[in-house]
């Protein structure tokens, strides 16, 4: 040590940081905002139900608003610099997404995915120019991604911790800051209920304290498909709370209660059987005259459950929740009469129910 002290410098040219950032925000800024869909519902019950379309993002989906979030903040982190290869954990919609940002940058994109990830979902990676890395223990997942981007010397984004972190939940046009930008002039500006899945957490993280912090009256709902642990972790109070089983309904569900869950911003849950997802999907496909996926399925049923609860209170109000993807991707899935059959399911019951619901407002106990 001289006279003067020691110094550590790590600085390093941040051009290409700076560039990548405005190349996400320019993407941004080129996307309008996702719209608002009236569900059709008899006007004179006094309720009002909507949409919110996250199935016009350029990839698709949902997963287009945390994608971009994750890439800005491992950015920002210092965690991605030029010719870092990007690794995900997700055979679905998240890992579509990302590959989009990581292509928008010139950077290499891994997904990790199960053995028996449909082909269909393999191209929509590819398309946009992912690759993937296929396991044959869905469990090792977090485990395998991590170990790839060790060995690559890359990033693994860990979409399932870092998801409640990325957000600026308090504004920064995040989802919850939309929906209530959009509702301002609707004849029920506050809603009721806001109805969300959980996939990372990430979003109804982000709406419960967006919620809190701007006092409105409004109560958060998550829905949760069969095999999912997020309410069972709920229930009991368990954040190691796991069912070791995947979820057929796409984009939601979790074999184990992920860190960027936060139950304390939970109003409600609902657990939802598959069957009761898929008939959802299909009903709500014929309402809106176009094919809608399993998750807004999942989501609708736990919406109409609210609405017929508020109906028999006398209550009046508006309902919001999400309308995850198209169902174009479930064609050959949830779509598919062979498909449901082979996995078991009767749609009989829960189509009855949605029909009852829709003549008379009224909803099983």
């Amino acid at each position: 040590m001289t006279a003067t002290g020691a110094v550590v410098d790590r600085s390093a040219p941040r051009d290409w940081v700076d560039d990548a950032v405005r190349l996400i925000e320019a993407d941004a800024q080129r996307s309008a905002d996702t719209h608002l869909l009236r569900y059709p519902l008899p006007a004179d019950r006094g309720i009002d139900l909507y949409l919110k379309d996250e199935s016009t993002h350029i990839t698709g989906s949902l997963k287009h608003r945390l994608a971009r979030s994750l890439f800005l903040y491992a950015l920002c982190n210092g965690w991605i610099r030029e010719g870092t290869p990007v690794i995900e954990a997700s055979s679905g919609s998240t890992a579509v997404s990302e590959a989009y940002f990581a292509r928008l940058l010139g950077l290499d994109f891994v997904a990790v995915v199960p053995r028996r990830t449909s082909p269909a979902k393999v191209a929509l990676i590819e398309a946009q120019g992912g690759r993937c890395h296929y396991i044959d223990r869905p469990p090792e997942i977090y485990t395998e991604a991590q170990r790839l981007a060790d060995e690559l010397g890359g990033c693994f984004m860990d979409q399932f911790t870092n998801a409640e972190r990325v957000t600026d939940w308090r504004g920064n046009n995040n989802i919850a800051e939309s929906i209530y930008s959009q509702m301002r002039l609707e004849r029920h500006p506050v809603p009721e209920w806001i109805v969300v899945g959980a996939g990372t957490g990430g979003t109804s993280a982000t709406l419960g304290r967006y919620i809190r912090y701007r006092r409105h009256r409004t109560r958060l709902a998550v829905v949760d498909p069969e095999n999912s642990a997020f309410f069972g972790g709920f229930e009991t109070g368990s954040v190691d709370y796991t069912t070791g089983m995947p979820s057929r309904i796409e984009g939601i569900g979790r074999p184990r209660v992920e860190p960027s869950f936060v139950p304390e911003v939970v109003d409600r849950m609902v657990r939802v059987p598959d069957a009761a997802s898929i008939a959802a999907m299909r009903h709500a496909s014929t309402a809106l005259g176009r094919r809608v996926g399993g998750s807004t399925g999942t989501n609708l049923w736990g919406a109409f459950g609210l609405i017929a609860e508020m109906l028999e209170e006398g209550r009046e109000g508006s309902v919001v929740t999400l309308l995850c993807d198209g169902g174009e991707r479930y064609a050959d899935t949830y779509f598919s009469d062979e498909w449901v059959a082979a996995e078991g399911m009767d749609l009989t019951g829960p189509l009855e129910v949605l029909e009852k619901f829709a003549t008379s407002g009224r909803w099983p106990r």
